[in-house]
Parts: structure tokens; sequence; C-alpha cells
């Protein structure tokens, strides 16, 4: 098991349309994260400078940022993409994250 976090940027003003968007996660998207091994999955939201911290639990070594090529995490992209900050082809801009501690 493979610990993933990532940060990325929300636009201001959308935090409730947001949380209302994953609230709502697409049914083949929440399998197709599954069936790829996310295991877990978090995100939190520091609203003081709009940045998401996600945290993933993976099978393997990817996580749902690998996933661009298949149609369904293309659509979610440019369904979130008036609210986040993305790259030309709508996907999230995210920055992985070296984990410095844990404890268990």
């Amino acid at each position: 098991m493979q610990r993933l976090a990532f940060k990325m940027q929300l636009k201001s003003g959308f935090r409730e349309e947001y949380i209302k968007r994953h609230s709502e996660i697409w049914p083949e998207l929440r399998v197709l994260l599954k069936e790829a091994g996310i295991s877990e999955y978090s995100i939190f939201l520091d609203e003081k400078t709009n940045t998401l911290f996600a945290f993933q639990k993976v099978t393997g070594s990817s996580g749902s940022q690998d996933l661009s090529g298949y149609p369904v995490v293309k659509k979610w992209w440019n369904f979130m993409a008036d609210i986040m900050e993305v790259n030309p082809d709508n996907s999230p801009i995210s920055t992985a994250l070296e984990e410095v501690f844990y404890m268990q």
C-alpha cells in the first residue's frame, strides 16, 4: 500500500460548489477509482489560500492523477474546470507532495 498526497487550487468563492459536486460524485467515477486500487481518498481545504490537499491510499504505483486515459475522468475534469485551476486539457493543476513524516 502506498500513500500519495498532492495539492490543487480551488478558485475563490467556490467552496460550497466544490463540496456539492464531490458529495454527488458519479458512481462510474467512484467505481473506476476503486478498480484502480484507490482504497481511500480524502480532500481537505485550506480556506485562507483555497489550497486543496488530497490524500490517497493506493495499491500499486498510480493514483487518481494517472487515470487521464479514461473518458469518465476527462468528463469529470471538464465538469470541474470552471471552479479549479486547470491545465489546457482541463486536468487539475496538481503538485505531488513528498512524505517527510509518517507515524503508524
